[in-house]
Formats: C-alpha cells, sequence, structure tokens
C-alpha cells in the first residue's frame, strides 16, 4: 500500500472523479489500481478566500510509479485475541450503551455468550417515550434520553470525535459502518453517525449479537448485587441472577446504582467534572463565520470547539450540534438536564452547543457521591425556575451578560421542547460557573463574530457531560469487588461513543484473557 498525503482539492468531486484526479497528477493508470481507499478528508477553512478539501488516500498499485517521498504502509493488523476464559457461567452486561454494546460484541464474536441487562427500553419504544416526554411532559424516569437501547449518546448526533489514542478505535468505526452507519464515518476528520442513523445500526447491532447467542432483557433494571467473601455473584433484577463476572457498563446517570454499589463497598472517589447551559444561534451565522461567503464548494454545516482558560477556572464547548435541537433530558422527576442532538443532514435551522465551566473536587464534600448532590441541586433549581413543569429556563445572551431576566425571544428561536420560560439563569447557577460563563462568550466572540450577539439564547441546564465519580479499578479492569468490572462513561473511564465503546472493547478483553 502507498499514501498519498495533503491532497488538496478545490471541488466538489465524487469518488470516481477523486481517483481519476489522482492518478492523471501523480500519472498513474487507474486500470492498475487494485484498491485504493480515503484514510481521511478534512476542510481547510484558515483562508476563508481559499477553502479546500484535504485528503489523504491509501491505494494498493500494481505497476511501476515514480513518486519522490512516497509513503509505504502495511494494512493494519489486530492483535490475535486468545481466550483463556474456561467457566461456563455467562458474563452479566449491566447497560446497553456504547461501552456495554461494545463489551457484548467482543465476547460473543469469541465464544462467550453474555446476558445484557437494560433498564430502559428497545430502540423503537424508547423513542417514543422521548417523545411523550417532549410532547406531553410525561416523563418515563427508567427509559428516557438517559437510559434505553443505545445509551445517552443516541440522541446526541452519534458524534465519533475523540481525544484517546487508541487502534481499537478503527475497530469502532469499521464495526459502525458494518452495522449501516455512513461510509464517510471512516475517513471525515469530525465523523458523525446522526441520531436518525443510530438507531438502526444500534438494532442491527443487537440482532447480530442474538444471533452469535447473546441475550437482552430490556426494561429489567438490576436493583441490587450479590456479593460473598469479596466477589460479586450475581445480581437482583426481576428475580436472581447467578453469574462470576458482572461488568458494569452502566452510564453517568445511574444515580441509584452508585448508591446501591457505594453500600457494598464499592470504591470510588469525586473526580472534576462540568456543568453549564447549552448556547443557540442561527446556522447561517456559524457557517459564515467558520466559511465566509467566497466558496462554492458544497460544505456540511459548519461546527465550532472553543476553549477559554480564565484565571481560576476554565470554559469550553461540548457536543456541539450544527443544524441541531436542544434536547429535554431529565432522567429524574422535578429536574431539568439539557442536551444537544442533530440528524445525519443536519438540517435544522440553529446551531447548539454546551458551554460547560469546569467543577473541582474541591468545590463538592467529602463523599465519592457528592457530585451527585452538586447535580442534582442544579437540575432541581432549573426546574423550579423554569416553572416546575419541565419547562426549560432560558435567557438571551445581551441579559445574562448584563444579570437580567430576558423578557423577550429575539431573532433565535429555542428549539427545546415541551417548553421554555424566560428568566434570569444568574438566579441559579454558581458564581464561578456564571462568571466565567461570561467571560468565556466575551471571548469566543473575538474567535466567532457573532458569538455572543445579543439574540443568542441560553438554555440551562447541562449537567451530564460526565460521570461525577470514579468507581476505582485495576490493570486488570476489576474494583475492589472480585468479578466486577467498571466500564464506560458512568465509572469514570470515557467521555463519549468512541472512548466508552473502546473502554467496553479493553474490558471484554481482559475478561477473555482470564484464565478461570
Amino acid at each position: 500500500m502507498i499514501r498519498f498525503n495533503n491532497i488538496k482539492i478545490r471541488k466538489d468531486l465524487s469518488d470516481d472523479e477523486l481517483i481519476s484526479y489522482l492518478c492523471k497528477k501523480e500519472k498513474l493508470f487507474l486500470e492498475n489500481i487494485k484498491e485504493w481507499h480515503i484514510v481521511k478528508k478534512s476542510i481547510d477553512a484558515r483562508n476563508k478566500n481559499d477553502i479546500f478539501y484535504n485528503y489523504t488516500i491509501d491505494m494498493e498499485y500494481d505497476g511501476e510509479y515514480d513518486l519522490k517521498g512516497v509513503i509505504h504502509i502495511e494494512k493494519e493488523r489486530l492483535d490475535e485475541i486468545v481466550v483463556k476464559r474456561n467457566s461456563d457461567v455467562r458474563p452479566i452486561v449491566i447497560g446497553c450503551g456504547p461501552a456495554g454494546l461494545f463489551c457484548a460484541l467482543t465476547l460473543v464474536e469469541n465464544g462467550i455468550k453474555p446476558i445484557i441487562f437494560e433498564q430502559g427500553s428497545m430502540i423503537d419504544e424508547r423513542r417514543k417515550e422521548v417523545e411523550e416526554f417532549r410532547s406531553n411532559r410525561k416523563l418515563n424516569t427508567l427509559s428516557n434520553i438517559q437510559f434505553g437501547e443505545g445509551g445517552a449518546g443516541t440522541f446526541s448526533d452519534g458524534k465519533l470525535t475523540t481525544g484517546i489514542n487508541s487502534s481499537l478505535c478503527n475497530r469502532v468505526l469499521e464495526v459502525f459502518h458494518k452495522f449501516g452507519a455512513p461510509k464517510e464515518i471512516l475517513y471525515l476528520n469530525k465523523p458523525h453517525i446522526g441520531t436518525d442513523n443510530l438507531i438502526n445500526v444500534i438494532k442491527n447491532m443487537r440482532e447480530y449479537i442474538i444471533s452469535l447467542g447473546g441475550e437482552f432483557h430490556f426494561n429489567e433494571k438490576i436493583n441490587d448485587f450479590i456479593i460473598e467473601n469479596g466477589s460479586v455473584v450475581g445480581v437482583i433484577g426481576k428475580k436472581e441472577y447467578y453469574t462470576d463476572t458482572v461488568i458494569l457498563a452502566i452510564g453517568h446517570s445511574a444515580r441509584d446504582t452508585f448508591y446501591k454499589l457505594y453500600e457494598h463497598g464499592v470504591l470510588m472517589e469525586k473526580k472534576n467534572f462540568s456543568v453549564g447551559v447549552r448556547i443557540e444561534h442561527k446556522q447561517q451565522m456559524i457557517n459564515e463565520s467558520q466559511y465566509g461567503t467566497v466558496t462554492k464548494l458544497n460544505l456540511p454545516p459548519a461546527e465550532y470547539k472553543l476553549v477559554y482558560h480564565g484565571n481560576n477556572r476554565s470554559c469550553y464547548s461540548f457536543c456541539m450540534c450544527p443544524g441541531g435541537y436542544v434536547m429535554a433530558s431529565s432522567s429524574e422527576e422535578n429536574s431539568i438536564v439539557t442536551n444537544g442532538m442533530s440528524e445525519y443532514k443536519r438540517d435544522g435551522e440553529n446551531a447548539n452547543s454546551a458551554l460547560l465551566v469546569n467543577v473541582l473536587t474541591s468545590d463538592l464534600g467529602d463523599s465519592p457521591l457528592s457530585g451527585i448532590d452538586f447535580q442534582e441541586k442544579l437540575e432541581k433549581d432549573a426546574f423550579v425556575l423554569g416553572g416546575s413543569n419541565y419547562n426549560a429556563p432560558i435567557q438571551r445572551v445581551e441579559d445574562f451578560l448584563n444579570n437580567r431576566k430576558s423578557t423577550f425571544i429575539g431573532e433565535v428561536k429555542p428549539t427545546y421542547l415541551p417548553g421554555v420560560t424566560l428568566c434570569n439563569l444568574n438566579d441559579i447557577l454558581p458564581e464561578f460557573v456564571s462568571s466565567t460563563l461570561k467571560e468565556g462568550i466575551i471571548y469566543f466572540d473575538k474567535k466567532i463574530k457573532g458569538f455572543a450577539s445579543s439574540d443568542a439564547l441560553l438554555t440551562g441546564v447541562e449537567t451530564r457531560s460526565s460521570s461525577p465519580l470514579r468507581i476505582v479499578r485495576d490493570d486488570d479492569f476489576v474494583c475492589n469487588i472480585s468479578g466486577l468490572y467498571p466500564c464506560g462513561e458512568g465509572p469514570g473511564y470515557a467521555g463519549g461513543i468512541m472512548s466508552a465503546a473502546v473502554d467496553g472493547i479493553k474490558c471484554a478483553l481482559k475478561i477473555l484473557e482470564k484464565d478461570n
């Protein structure tokens, strides 16, 4: 295989047109190409007067070529998995988000047939429950945007960007593509599946796992754990299930499960997390700021990633959703939680993103569960501020910066359902959060002209960007209770779909490698 880097393309080309262009440029014969694929595609918009696509392409070429500085590469090969597990007892996976799904998939593809428990519904029913809350304010606390098949990321655009560096990331992308995700996720610089596509991908994964012997229990909550002599021997759902291996892929909103584990003496520690709000702008404004108005390329809705470092705190954008919607994401009664979602086309009128401020362990109490208390108070205060009817509290940016209640909605219309209430978010946000948000918004306006525009909207509150605690585990992924494997975002080892899926694979590999 040979690799071509930095292929600059200044027009929209089909795959056939792209490879023809490369052959002409490098004086290659199309008929001699045995295989080729796009490794990476990104947009270089640093010069608004000359925006172009930047490609990396790998090719297997059967013929002579004269290329200066050509890079020869080998096809990536994953290490062979040696299965040492010989236990006749089936592992139990708690949670059907990316960590649980990829853990179960890895186990079942290597001959180990797990049982997967999910307190929420299968995806089709879950969609109805999410819509019922958005339309009629009827919240199902067991199945909602936080809980159910696919996990919390299902209703957040299916973003696959990550800060981790692991060869398993490619494995995750390939699996998603295998089960129906668009092929572009394999090479786009910022891949996303889209909530509309992700729903079908998850169903296909479930059916495949079942075909290999996996077993799913939906709408069955694990209420307790059976622990004897420092080892887990079972779990309690609708009945008792006995096992020697339990994977805790429970997600960051499984608060009652964290409390139950704490009662059993599972070692935990508090960790830093973040809270804040959602900000909405017109997508067209973001497009013009990022791309200008000159280019003729058919570019996707523009994204942004922003960070502000203050004297004591940082403010940053998170889970930016081009052409998306602010979603009602509560999982507990009398609370307001927001998140963002986009479908694959990202063709909504507004862009939205979380704007978050870091909360330090020094801001919390002594208990490892004190971060949960911090989140809960903010969510309940937002519920009251919004009118105690699941309306979200919203505020124009101009009013937020001037610490006054908003009295009208301007050019940017809110996308949150079931409804919104004009308010002053300064009334509920901790002072260090509101002051850092203000500094960040003003700073971000220097990066994206119009970011601090008067009519941009803030919706409160965003509190579930990451887990506020970590369940301590050793190098074999086991906590202080033998056989109990904390896994993914909830126990504090991931921060998004990609990293959670990778952690699920790694956890499964540890289980497969254990000789028991």
